[in-house]
């Protein structure tokens, strides 16, 4: 590595990994009834440690407005009663999933009489690395727990109260059910020395999981010695066919951007296939500047944009790649399926494609050619999530394609072993 990491937070960071690898060895052998009970303490005390997250969180805003913070960031970090229940409600929803821990993946029994099965067990440290997302904090103290593992922890700055106000309370419920507090740290000192220490910490961490913008991600991705799972810079994009239901297209496409634009499965780009822009373009633009959504069009768009009177600026290629996280999209009218495919593979994260269409055979080439970690036909982006598909609360949305893809929740939380018994046979 280029950058000299200052020694002290080397060993601080050290020594909190240590801890957290001997919570993680108690962890790994609690039922699934201990576990369930455990999370429940934890959903209990957060919503009792309410008041103290959320003048934490009135502090880290504070902050952050007075240096600017983006008002994307500023609603991912911001929390209320209600995002506070539900991150509660999320701890209770992974107690009610079943335990991954000893699943038997497959088995045999060998011609000499060997029997071996492949085992899921916890990974045994996972360090998170993010941004300002308090409920991160929250969902990794959960989905490890669950999982068998212990969770170190380093989220931004901007949310330092509040994540400290989190790990507090959650650390303490720990302690009241007899589990080792160390089965969630917080990395709450040495800046950004102490995220470098412990993506380096190869031996006493067993995986780096980066949550945030590009920059953060690809920075871990670089200079991590432990292994990572890469999560996702959403650029997704909605294609509507010249087979597409209107109406059906319509609505996607403004939840999909608009429901809460500041997420990495919102959509940044709408292409349009040209047989049907002369009667879907004027709608739907109309409906996201009614939404304040800023347009960055092509050329054959800009008309229809000066029509519905949309906030626009003509987009330069960059824009296309651009994962704005803000009520900002790109619009272009395409050919046709081969032309938005081609579009998708040169702009796309590979994180969330969506096409709506009534041609089957559409669907089915969107969905077998286009490379992404999620696609969707005739439904919103917004459905990308672990929670939204049944998994619970998720540690993040893996857009690489080992060991994890998709949203990652228990299993991908967990590595195998073989467990091979036998009666004295020998080779």
């Amino acid at each position: 590595m280029s950058q000299t990491i200052d020694p002290a937070v080397v060993a601080q960071v050290g020594e909190l990994a240590d801890r957290a690898r001997i919570a993680s060895r108690r962890l790994a052998l609690l039922s699934r009834a201990e576990k369930d009970a455990a999370l429940h303490a934890l959903a209990d005390a957060l919503v009792a440690a309410t008041p103290q997250i959320l003048q934490a969180n009135a502090q880290d805003l504070e902050r952050g407005r007075s240096t600017g913070m983006s008002e994307a960031l500023q609603d991912r970090l911001r929390l209320d009663e209600q995002r506070i229940a539900a991150s509660a409600q999320g701890l209770r929803d992974i107690a009610a999933l079943p335990d991954p821990v000893g699943e038997i993946v497959r088995g045999s029994t060998l011609a000499n009489g060997l029997q071996i099965r492949q085992v899921r067990v916890p990974m045994g440290v996972i360090g998170m690395i993010y941004e300002a997302r308090p409920n991160v904090t929250v969902d990794a103290a959960g989905l490890g727990l669950k999982s068998g593992n212990a969770v170190l922890l380093r989220g931004g700055s901007a949310a330092a109260a509040t994540n400290w106000a989190t790990v507090v309370a959650l650390r303490l419920a720990l302690a009241a059910q007899g589990l080792p507090e160390d089965a969630v740290t917080l990395l709450g000192e040495g800046g950004r020395d102490a995220a470098r220490a412990l993506m380096t910490a190869r031996g006493r961490v067993d995986l780096v999981i980066p949550r945030g913008g590009a920059d953060l991600i690809q920075t871990v991705v670089r200079e991590s010695t432990v292994p990572v799972i890469e999560t996702g810079v959403g650029v997704c994009h909605v294609y509507v066919d010249k087979a597409a239901d209107l109406d059906k297209a319509e609505r996607i496409t403004v939840n999909a951007k608009t429901h809460r634009p500041s997420v990495c499965n919102a959509a940044e780009s709408l292409l349009v296939h040209r047989d049907v822009a002369a009667d879907f373009l004027p709608k739907v633009i109309a409906d996201l500047a009614g939404a304040g959504v800023k347009l960055h069009v092509a050329p054959e768009v800009r008309d229809y944009a000066e029509a519905a009177g949309a906030a626009y600026e003509m987009a330069s290629d960059e824009d296309f790649g651009t994962e704005w996280l803000a009520l900002e999209m790109n619009v272009d009218v395409v050919d046709d399926l081969d032309e938005a495919m081609d579009r998708i593979r040169r702009y796309g994260s590979g994180h969330t494609e969506a096409i709506v269409t009534e041609d089957r055979a559409a669907a089915r080439r969107f969905t077998s050619e286009v490379d992404a970690a999620a696609v969707m036909v005739n439904a919103s982006t917004r459905f990308t999530d672990g929670g939204e598909f049944g998994f619970g609360a998720e540690i993040g949305i893996s857009t690489q394609k080992l060991h994890a893809r998709g949203p990652m929740a228990l299993p991908e939380l967990t590595t195998t072993k073989w467990i091979v018994e036998g009666d004295g046979q020998v080779r």
